[in-house]
C-alpha cells in the first residue's frame, strides 16, 4: 500500500478561522519581513509606525513595542517606513528568504518633547484600517495649546476631542460618548488608574515629560481590553533613551517637573525617572493662609534586553494628593501601580508580551474635631498574557488570557483622640477574581474591504470572606406608597461567606466586529458593533470623581452593566491630505446602569444596596472633526450633537423609579459640543496657539418651590436633572519662545506665555439655593472656579 506523506498541520484555532473566512493556507510561497522601529535619537520604540511595499497593498503597523510582521511573495519591491512626524524611509530589498529589518527613523525636527493631539496614523493605513472611533495622541506639540496654570496636561486634550467631554471647570476627568467617569478604563503601562486627578481635577497624573503614546478608543474597542462600557484610555510611559543620558523638565507657577532618562546595563537596556511636584503650599503659607494643597508624582521605568527574541520592561508609578484645611479638616488620596512584563519573540510571526501587574488606589479623611480618620482603598493584582499571530498580510490575529483580582475595602474608622465620640468601624471587605480570554482578528477581505472581528469571554466571581444581608423578598428597598418616597428595608437575616466560597458569578460573550471599506484614494466608509460588560462600580451622587468615591463590585444586589454599541463613520482627505475630514454617528445602550434615591447615603455604608436603584442608559450623537494638517497654521474644529439618557425603574421596589421612570438626561449630558484649536509657526522662534470652546451647560435639579417648616423655608425640587447650568465657554491663547539653538550646544530651553480664559468669562460651576438668615430672602449663589489667568512656563531639555 502506498504511504501517505505526511503534511505538518496548522494548529486548529489558525486552520478553523482561516477556513470560515476563506483565508487561503498557500503560505509558504511568500517570505517574511520582521523587525522594530525605533526612534533614532533616543532609542524609543514607535507604536502605529507604518510599513508597505511601495505600489502594493501589503503593508503592517507596529504593535504597543515597535514590533512589525508582513509577508509577501519572493520579488524586488521598495521597503517604505512612516510614521507621523518622522521622516520616511526608503529602501531596496530582494525578498526570497525572511528577513529580520530592524529601522531607526529620525523626526523632522527635535524640539522640545511634549504632547500633540492627533488623531491621525499615515494616510495609506487609516483609509484601510477598520479601527474605528480612535484617537491616537503622539508626542510632540501640546505645549503650544494654552492650559490652565501653564501645565501641559493630555487628558485636557482629550476633551477637545470629539466625543469626550470634561466634568466642569478645571477637571481632569472626562466623559465619553454620553458615559460616566467610571466607564472610563484608564491605563498607564497596562495597569489600571482609578482616580485621574491631581489638586481636585486642576492636573491629570500623566507628567508629559515620561509619557510616549496615547491612545483613546471611544467605540470598536479591541477585544483584548475589558472590564469597561464606555472607552478605554491606554497611555504608555516612555522606555527611556538608550543612546544617550537626558533631561528634560519644566519649571510652572504652581509646579516644576525633572525627568532623567539614558542607557544602563552595557547598553542592554535604558531607564527613566521622571518626577512632578507641586508648591502653591508654600505661597498660601507665605502669604498667611492656614489651608494647605500639594501633590506630587513619580514615574519610573527600566528594560533589559535578554537578546533579541526576550525583553524585560519594570515599570512604575506614584502619586499622591494632600490637603488640609485650617488643621481641623485633612484628606489625602493618591495611586501606585507597578508592572513587570517579558517581550518575547517566538518567530518572525509570533510575538507574545507577559505581565504582571499591581494597582492600588486609597483615600484618607481626617475631621479634627471629631478625633476620627477614615481610610479606604480598592487593590488589584493582574496577570495577563496577549499574543499576535502575524498569519498573513490578509490575515493577523490577537488572542490572549488575563485574570484580576480585586480588593475592595470601602472605609475603616479609626479614632484619633481619648474624646472622640466616634467609634471604631471597618466595613466589610469585599473580594472579587474577574478572569477573560479573547480572539481578534484582522483580515483583509479584498484589496478594499477589511475587516476587524473578535469576541471576548468574560467571567466575574464575587468571592465570599463577608457577611451579606438578607431582605425580605431580596428587596433592600421599598416604596412607601402613604409617603411617597423610597424607604430602606432591614435585614431579616446574615449570612457569612467564607473566602472561598462564591457570593455569585457572572459571565459574558463580548463580541466585537468593524468593517473599513475604502471608496478610493482619499475616502472609506467604517462601521462597528462591540459588546462589553463592566463588573466594578463607582458609587457616587456627584458628576465627578473625587477622593471619597467608592467602588464596588457586582455581586446579589448590584448586576453588572452591558453596553452595545453601533458607529458608522465616514473619511476623508482634501487638497493632497492638507486637510481631512471625520464623520461618525453612534448609538451606545447600557444595561443595568445604577442611580441613586434622593437622600442616599454613599460613604461609610455598609449596606450600599439600600441607596440604589437599578436603571438603563442610552446615549446617541453625531461627531464631525476636520482638520488642516500641514503648513505654517494648523488646526482642527471639532463638533458633537449628541444626547445622553437614563431611565431608572427597578419595579422591585414596588415604585414609580425616578422621574416617574421616564428618561432624564444623565450629569453629563451635552447636547452641544464645539471645539476649535490652531497652531501657527512665524518662525523658528515664535510659535502661537488658540483654543475656544462652547459647550451645553450640563444637567442639574433646581428647586421649583418652597415650603415654611418652623420658620425656616425649605425648597421642594423638580425632577431630577431637568434644569440646566447657563453654557460654558472660554478662549485660550497661548506664545511660545524659543531662543536662538547653537548646534553645538546641549542645552535647549523654551518659555510659554498663556492666557486661560481670555475674557474673564465666570462660568458656573454650580449654583446653590438657600435662604439668607438676616433678610430672609431666596438666594440663589452662582459659584466660578476660574477667571482669567496668565502663567509664564520655562521648558528645558538636555
Amino acid at each position: 500500500m502506498r504511504q501517505k506523506k505526511k503534511r505538518r498541520s496548522l494548529p486548529w484555532m489558525w486552520t478553523g478561522l482561516c477556513f470560515l473566512m476563506g483565508t487561503t493556507l498557500a503560505v509558504a510561497q511568500n517570505f517574511t519581513i520582521s523587525g522594530t522601529i525605533t526612534d533614532k535619537m533616543n532609542g524609543e520604540s514607535l507604536f502605529g509606525a507604518s510599513i508597505f511595499l511601495e505600489g502594493t497593498s501589503i503593508g503592517a503597523v507596529t504593535n504597543e513595542y515597535g514590533f512589525y510582521s508582513l509577508s509577501a511573495p519572493s520579488g524586488d519591491y521598495t521597503l517604505v517606513f512612516s510614521y507621523m512626524g518622522y521622516k520616511d524611509v526608503s529602501m531596496q530589498i530582494n525578498l526570497t528568504q525572511n528577513q529580520k529589518i530592524d529601522m531607526e527613523i529620525e523626526e523632522f525636527s527635535t524640539q522640545l518633547d511634549e504632547v500633540e493631539v492627533t488623531a491621525e496614523e499615515p494616510e495609506r493605513a487609516i483609509l484601510r484600517k477598520p479601527e474605528m472611533s480612535v484617537s491616537k495622541l503622539n508626542i510632540k506639540t501640546v505645549k503650544q495649546m494654552p492650559v490652565v496654570l501653564g501645565e501641559v496636561d493630555v487628558i485636557k486634550s482629550l476633551q477637545i476631542l470629539p466625543g469626550v467631554t470634561s466634568n466642569g471647570e478645571g477637571s481632569s476627568g472626562f466623559h465619553v460618548r454620553g458615559g460616566a467617569v467610571d466607564q472610563n478604563l484608564v491605563l498607564l503601562d497596562e495597569a489600571i488608574i482609578y482616580n485621574t486627578s491631581h489638586l481636585l481635577g486642576f492636573f491629570s497624573v500623566f507628567n508629559a515629560d515620561a509619557v510616549k503614546d496615547l491612545k483613546l478608543y471611544k467605540g470598536g474597542i479591541p477585544a483584548k481590553f475589558g472590564g469597561r462600557v464606555s472607552s478605554v484610555l491606554d497611555v504608555r510611559q516612555k522606555d527611556g533613551n538608550s543612546k544617550n543620558f537626558a533631561l528634560t523638565g519644566g519649571i510652572g507657577a504652581i509646579s516644576s517637573r525633572l525627568a532623567a532618562e539614558g542607557p544602563m546595563f552595557n547598553d542592554r537596556g535604558s531607564f527613566l525617572v521622571a518626577g512632578r511636584g507641586s508648591y502653591a503650599h508654600l505661597f498660601l503659607k507665605l502669604a498667611g493662609e492656614k489651608n494647605s494643597v500639594s501633590f506630587y508624582d513619580l514615574n519610573l521605568k527600566t528594560n533589559y534586553e535578554i537578546n533579541k527574541n526576550n525583553k524585560l520592561y519594570l515599570s512604575g508609578y506614584f502619586g499622591r494628593d494632600v490637603f488640609d484645611f485650617d488643621g481641623s479638616f485633612s484628606s489625602s488620596y493618591g495611586n501606585a501601580s507597578g508592572n513587570l512584563r517579558w517581550n518575547h519573540i517566538f518567530n518572525d510571526r509570533l510575538f507574545s508580551n507577559l505581565s504582571l501587574i499591581y494597582s492600588k488606589y486609597d483615600y484618607e479623611l481626617g475631621i479634627e474635631d471629631f478625633e476620627f480618620d477614615w481610610i479606604a482603598s480598592i487593590k488589584n493584582y493582574n496577570a495577563k498574557y496577549d499574543l499576535k499571530y502575524y498569519f498573513s498580510d490578509a490575515f493577523k490575529l490577537d488572542f490572549g488570557i488575563s485574570t484580576i483580582k480585586y480588593e475592595f475595602d470601602p472605609g475603616q474608622i479609626e479614632p484619633t483622640g481619648p474624646n472622640s465620640a466616634i467609634n471604631a468601624l471597618q466595613l466589610d471587605q469585599k473580594r472579587a477574581l474577574e478572569s477573560a480570554a479573547y480572539i481578534d482578528a484582522e483580515h483583509k477581505l479584498t484589496d478594499r474591504l477589511t475587516a476587524q472581528y473578535g469576541i471576548r469571554f468574560s467571567h466575574f466571581n464575587r468571592m465570599g470572606g463577608q457577611p451579606l444581608s438578607i431582605y425580605a423578598n431580596d428587596q433592600p428597598l421599598i416604596y412607601n406608597n402613604t409617603l411617597n418616597f423610597y424607604q430602606r428595608t432591614d435585614p431579616i437575616d446574615e449570612v457569612t461567606f467564607k473566602k472561598s466560597e462564591s457570593i455569585r458569578k457572572f459571565s459574558n460573550l463580548e463580541p466585537r466586529l468593524a468593517l473599513a471599506y475604502q471608496l478610493n484614494d482619499y475616502s472609506s466608509i467604517k462601521a462597528g458593533y462591540s459588546r462589553a460588560a463592566q463588573y466594578i462600580h463607582l458609587l457616587s451622587n456627584t458628576s465627578s470623581v473625587t477622593p471619597l468615591d467608592v467602588w464596588t463590585p457586582s455581586g446579589k444586589y448590584i448586576e453588572p452593566q452591558l453596553s452595545d454599541q453601533y458607529a458608522l463613520g465616514y473619511f476623508r482627505n482634501f487638497v493632497d491630505k492638507m486637510y481631512s475630514l471625520e464623520a461618525e454617528v453612534y448609538y451606545k445602550t447600557v444595561d443595568n446602569r445604577i442611580d441613586y434615591i434622593d437622600g442616599s447615603d454613599l460613604i461609610g455604608n455598609n449596606t450600599i444596596e439600600t441607596e440604589i436603584l437599578n436603571g438603563e442608559s442610552r446615549a446617541y450623537g453625531l461627531e464631525l472633526l476636520l482638520r488642516k494638517n500641514e503648513g505654517d497654521f494648523t488646526g482642527w474644529i471639532a463638533y458633537t450633537l449628541s444626547k445622553s439618557e437614563q431611565r431608572t425603574t427597578d419595579t422591585r421596589a414596588g415604585g414609580p423609579g425616578i422621574n416617574n421612570g421616564d428618561w432624564y438626561s444623565t450629569p453629563y449630558d451635552r447636547t452641544h459640543d464645539i471645539s476649535v484649536t490652531g497652531a501657527y509657526q512665524l518662525n523658528p522662534k515664535w510659535s502661537f496657539g488658540a483654543n475656544a470652546i462652547y459647550q451645553t451647560g450640563r444637567p442639574v435639579t433646581y428647586p421649583n418651590g418652597q415650603y415654611q417648616y418652623e420658620g425656616v423655608s425649605v425648597a421642594s425640587y423638580s425632577q431630577r436633572n431637568a434644569d440646566r447650568l447657563p453654557d460654558y465657554y472660554r478662549l485660550d491663547v497661548s506664545a511660545t519662545y524659543r531662543p536662538n539653538k547653537k548646534p553645538q550646544k546641549r542645552w535647549k530651553g523654551e518659555w510659554v506665555f498663556s492666557i486661560y480664559n481670555v475674557l474673564n468669562r465666570k462660568n458656573a460651576a454650580s449654583i446653590s439655593f438657600g435662604q439668607n438668615f438676616e433678610t430672609g430672602a431666596n438666594e440663589a449663589t452662582r459659584t466660578a472656579i476660574f477667571g482669567i489667568v496668565p502663567s509664564l512656563t520655562y521648558n528645558f531639555k538636555f
